[in-house]
């Protein structure tokens, strides 16, 4: 349906310790060449044709590292509180410095401060939380999160809005949100990946748009498009 979910299992303190590793020997070639595939494993993610949602659920781990594939959702759910039948605490969203430009998105900024683009003093409120951990109303104020529900809504919310994106054609929003990924400074990658490849490769040309029934074809006839939703 042209929507991959991301979600993390482990513990927070774990992942910010090498984080702390990450940045303090930075200009080792070990751990060069390891920030290095990072951040090209993040930027495939953020050129990927597909709907990326982030659920901060009850055990996950988005924190320091981890926590870049939360900022790198087009929409991220935060569970708000705990779940009656498990014995888990809250979740929590955990920034740290390497969510700071350590793994740069194809426009040049960070994936925070692309999110807060625009708006420096929320990208300043965000900096001060860095070490925090952030519970749902926290994120939310931050505008880290896009929804905080807890657990009675949880999973109707969830299911609700899966359902909403898989009855749009499975190319309908890969524009749109290709755009709103890069925003700020437009760069060489943005142009072929974020842009040209968006538009040309993943709409115009797919059976959606210029098949015999699809969009471009029937435009202007009165007659509906058929899509394929197998086909993203």
């Amino acid at each position: 349906m042209g929507t991959w979910i991301l979600r993390t299992e482990g513990d927070p303190a774990a992942v910010l310790a090498v984080d702390e590793v990450l940045c303090e020997h930075r200009g080792h070639w070990l751990i060069r060449e390891i920030t290095a595939f990072w951040k090209r494993s993040l930027k495939r993610l953020d050129v990927s044709a597909r709907t990326l949602v982030a659920l901060i659920e009850a055990g996950s781990c988005f924190a320091g590292t981890l926590a870049e594939l939360a900022l790198a959702a087009d929409q991220s759910f935060i569970l708000d509180g705990q779940v009656a039948d498990r014995d888990l605490p809250a979740p929590v969203l955990v920034l740290s410095e390497v969510n700071d430009g350590l793994h740069p998105m194809a426009n040049g900024l960070s994936r925070l401060a692309s999110r807060h683009w625009g708006h420096p003093d929320r990208l300043d409120a965000a900096r001060s939380a860095f070490g925090k951990e952030l519970l749902a109303a926290e994120c939310l104020d931050l505008g880290l999160v896009t929804f905080a529900r807890d657990d009675i809504d949880w999973d109707d919310e969830v299911r609700l809005m899966l359902e909403e994106r898989a009855a749009f054609s499975p190319d309908a929003l890969n524009g749109l949100e290709a755009s709103l990924r890069f925003v700020g400074p437009e760069t060489t990658e943005t142009k072929i990946f974020g842009r040209l490849s968006a538009w040309q490769n993943w709409i115009f040309l797919r059976p959606n748009a210029s098949g015999p029934e699809g969009a471009l074809r029937r435009y202007g006839t009165g007659s509906r498009p058929v899509y394929d939703h197998r086909r993203v």
